[in-house]
């Protein structure tokens, strides 16, 4: 496939009706650092947020946004978070939704604003004025291929998903980008993500589907157990495609589109958690046979945030053990008697014991840059995935300096 058909089917700009611009405007050492996303008609728009009771000044701008009826622009910067600036902060934020609006000749409730980078710090207006004017002086489709490095501060690589679905005869396009690599945790999207789609679906009924997807994504995914005060997954919908509008969240319609939406946000979940900072495997945690989707979340989540199993995954020791204590003390209230554990498909404990393994073997799988670790209950027919990555000296090295 050439470059530019794979440029084509992986950018944001993919949907019918949407354009991209992206600017250098100095916030970040190097490279850009602003991004517009632009619907070349209105759109409707959903959003989740941050559920960290301190959120910056484009969080709460842009819930405030977020309830007009109409929607066409999404502006966003890396190189500064605009959290913890005051009142001021929260003008700058304004000012910058204000910037877009006047440009596209729309109302100024019709832009969302994000932002990302350091805590505390002003952002620099004149620098965002100049790379306003920039993007939006070359909007194209090409453009929203580049929209996800504008997006990157401590990231290694850009994140592009998307996924096609066929509804009502109309084929349907649905593209996302996402930025996040430290202070990503589960509760909402722990990171910056950007959904475009060419679907025909009500505000209601799309903020429903986003939030269904992203309780089987980025709600499934974590680096390091912190929540950002930024997180922001948003999304917009133009109706481009003209399918038979979806009004209700119900309805086959509604159901295809919603597992589509969901297959893009956990593949953008996935590729945050295996790019987390300093990481060097990808780990997927399998919890099987629970009684309910509540319990086996809890203990998956908390086996992904155990300090103690990350290491010894990043240091390939299959210290299962620590596996085992982790669920233990994830709040539910299990047979402990009943559980099996494997590393990949090698089981080192059965009936909540240890058994005599192959160390090899062991070794051998924890030596490859993706993990599966299998928590079987054994105690229902419920099961849940969760991704996390390794914990190495790299990830305390990138926070250790990250501000200076």
């Amino acid at each position: 496939m050439s470059e530019r058909k794979t440029s084509d089917r992986l950018s944001v700009t993919a949907p019918k009706g949407f354009l991209a611009g992206t600017a250098r405007c100095g916030l970040k050492k190097a490279g850009e650092d602003l991004a517009i996303i632009f619907s070349e008609r209105p759109a409707v728009a959903a959003a989740v947020f941050t559920q960290n009771l301190v959120q910056a000044a484009p969080v709460l701008v842009s819930r405030e946004h977020l309830r007009y009826r109409t929607h066409r622009a999404i502006v966003m910067n890396s190189g500064g978070a605009n959290a913890c600036t005051g009142e001021e902060g929260l003008n700058d934020a304004r000012a910058t939704a204000e910037l877009v609006a006047e440009y596209f000749n729309c109302d100024d409730r019709e832009v969302l604003v994000a932002s990302t980078g350091v805590i505390g710090a002003r952002l620099n207006m004149e620098k965002i004025k100049g790379g306003v004017r920039e993007a939006t002086g070359q909007l194209s489709r090409e453009a929203g291929y580049r929209v996800a490095e504008a997006m990157m501060t401590t990231d290694t690589k850009p994140k592009r998903a998307n996924k096609s679905v066929r509804l009502g005869g109309k084929v349907v396009k649905i593209a996302g980008v996402a930025k996040g690599a430290g202070m990503i945790h589960p509760n909402m999207a722990t990171l910056l993500a950007f959904v475009t789609t060419d679907a025909a679906i009500s505000k209601t009924a799309l903020q429903s589907a986003l939030k269904r997807a992203v309780n089987r994504s980025f709600n499934r995914v974590s680096v390091d157990g912190d929540t950002s005060t930024n997180d922001t997954l948003a999304a917009m919908a133009n109706g481009a495609a003209e399918n038979e509008p979806i009004t209700k969240p119900a309805g086959a319609d509604f159901d295809l589109f919603t597992k589509a939406l969901t297959e893009v946000c956990r593949d953008l979940a996935i590729q945050v958690a295996r790019d987390g900072e300093g990481a060097r495997k990808l780990i997927t945690i399998r919890v099987r046979r629970a009684p309910n989707e509540r319990d086996a979340a809890k203990i998956a989540a908390t086996i992904a945030t155990s300090p103690l199993v990350k290491t010894a995954i990043a240091g390939a020791d299959a210290n299962w053990g620590r596996i085992l204590a982790a669920a233990g003390r994830s709040g539910v209230k299990f047979d402990v008697s009943k559980v099996e554990i494997k590393l990949g498909d090698l089981v080192v404990a059965q009936r909540g014991m240890g058994l005599q393994f192959d160390e090899k073997r062991a070794l051998e799988i924890l030596k490859r840059d993706e993990v599966t670790i299998t928590f079987d209950m054994r105690q229902g027919e419920v099961e849940v995935t969760e991704w996390t990555c390794d914990l190495t000296e790299d990830y305390i090295r990138i926070n250790a300096d990250y501000r200076s």
